[in-house]
């Protein structure tokens, strides 16, 4: 699945991970919209979420799907490229133009298992180094969603001379247990698929589909409320008046699982994703000490906001809200909305009137 045309910046310098391998030839695929203005300070990184990529606000060519955050990203929206130089990157370990498991290494062969394990600290000095290739060396604003909420924090933390604000949205500053079951499941269920060979699948012309298929479904009930899917679904049957009695789709819900199976396994890698949510589960702010976060961000010039949904169960208000007690005892300037919706973790990318204007106000806040 590693795509050669797309737009790639390669890093300059060799990339020192947090596992304590250096990887070489480190390339990101990256997207931009708008203008950089004369003082080179109006750019908005957005941070895409796990199985997002860098068409933020555009339609991916790859693909076909259309831009993939356009409730909030275009012409009069809150993040509007006729003011602001829009740009996103694929994640390191992406699949969609980036290095990672797709990638060829120094003998030509795909990386695969053999690909080292990252960090979202990996994924942010990477960005970093990017930016700096391109000229962008002071961000108004580092926006994120989920996995993308969490690259926004780190960038906070890691360079906050470089960064005016981070809006940190349906997000946590670390996984809980809960969250790391979740993602426990889905690795199992794809390195159980015998055509995942150990990692090696692309090299041997398969892939894990019917495990990707399975890791996909049970993150995605993960990304909805019990109310929504009541309201669309319920117990409906599908095409039907009584049980088959048998295992095929007999309920809605269930033929809607397997649909989001079936289109993500036609747009995303397997190992990606063995190692993106690997390094969803290692990132955490507060370590074992109780004041861990406020020390991390002590003193910190950047401005927060933190945006939580009502019915996200994935990351629930309450983490939000104690990501805000914790950038309050750091001494931080932070904002926080939680928005009363029940659409469940998915919300940041739907239409909730609300956010996006909440959102467009606190970036209009916002001096480069």
């Amino acid at each position: 699945m590693s795509v050669t045309p797309l737009k790639t910046v390669m890093l300059p310098t060799p990339l020192a991970l947090d596992g304590g391998q250096v990887l070489e030839g480190v390339g990101l695929a990256w997207e931009a919209w708008g203008s950089l203005n004369a003082a080179r300070d109006n750019a908005v990184l957005i941070c895409h979420a796990l199985t997002g990529d860098q068409f933020v606000a555009g339609p991916n060519p790859v693909t076909g799907r259309p831009a993939w955050w356009g409730e909030v990203v275009g012409p009069g929206k809150a993040i509007d490229p006729a003011r602001d130089y829009v740009i996103c990157t694929n994640v390191l370990g992406g699949c969609m133009g980036s290095t990672g498991p797709t990638s060829l290494d120094a003998e030509g062969r795909p990386w695969g298992r053999r690909f080292p394990v990252i960090t979202i600290a990996d994924m942010v000095r990477a960005q970093a180094m990017a930016l700096e290739a391109l000229g962008i060396t002071r961000l108004k604003a580092v926006v994120g969603g989920s996995m993308g909420g969490m690259q926004a924090l780190e960038w906070a933390r890691a360079f906050p001379e470089r960064v005016a604000a981070c809006v940190a949205i349906a997000t946590t500053a670390r996984h809980s247990a809960q969250n790391i079951a979740f993602y426990e499941v889905g690795r199992q269920a794809v390195m159980a698929d015998p055509d995942w060979c150990d990692g090696d699948y692309l090299a041997q012309g398969k892939f894990p589909r019917a495990g990707l298929g399975v890791a996909r479904m049970a993150a995605h009930i993960t990304y909805v409320s019990e109310t929504s899917l009541k309201r669309r679904f319920d117990r409906q049957l599908r095409g039907r008046e009584r049980p088959s009695f048998g295992f095929e789709a007999d309920f809605q819900v269930e033929s809607y699982l397997r649909h989001q199976a079936t289109r993500f396994v036609d747009r995303f890698d397997a190992n990606s994703y063995l190692y993106i949510t690997r390094a969803m589960d290692y990132f955490d702010l507060w370590g074992t000490d109780p004041d861990g976060l406020a020390r991390t961000f002590q003193g910190s010039p950047v401005r927060f906001g933190v945006f939580a949904f009502s019915s996200d169960w994935h990351y629930p208000p309450q983490e939000s809200r104690a990501l805000v007690q914790g950038l309050h005892g750091a001494g931080a300037d932070v904002s926080y909305l939680e928005v009363e919706t029940d659409t469940g973790h998915d919300a940041f990318l739907l239409e909730e009137p609300g956010f996006q204007a909440a959102l467009a106000g606190f970036l209009g806040w916002v001096a480069p």
